[in-house]
């Protein structure tokens, strides 16, 4: 599994990195204002999300709220080119391998990167505790 991370230096990078390496599990990290995205790598971004350009674009960025534009009325290829020249439009991290995508950091949602016989051990793990807690409440 080849996992990218995709982002600027941010305590949400900072905290996926972190998971990451607490999961022993490997990682190629990319500032995309030191190297912006290419539209390719961008349109296989797109490929993975369910919500498109919406599950991308950061709202709440100064550079979307300088730029003023309807970002739903863009072409795409248009939209794409923007994206690569602005990197700041983008959410934070942006973490994808060959088969799927979470866009920003959330402690549930990262779990899905871990192999499945790892999750497999973290669902029986949470559940032994699960019912020692509730032995003791008996």
């Amino acid at each position: 599994m080849n996992v990218t991370i995709y982002g600027t230096p941010c305590k949400s990078m900072q905290k996926a990195k972190k998971w990451f390496d607490k999961h022993e599990i490997s990682y190629t990290e990319r500032n995309i204002r030191d190297i912006p995205m290419t539209v390719e790598e961008l349109r296989g971004v797109l490929r993975l999300t369910l919500d498109g350009t919406d599950e991308i674009i950061s709202t709440r960025s100064n550079i979307y709220k300088q730029l003023n534009l309807d970002f739903d009325t863009l072409p795409l290829q248009e939209l794409l080119t923007l994206i690569q020249k602005h990197p700041g439009l983008l959410r934070n991290p942006i973490i994808i391998d060959d088969r799927r995508i979470q866009v920003g950091y959330n402690e549930d949602d990262i779990r899905q990167f871990l192999p499945r016989k790892a999750r497999e051990l973290e669902w029986l793990k949470l559940r032994m505790k699960q019912l020692y807690v509730a032995e003791d409440y008996q």
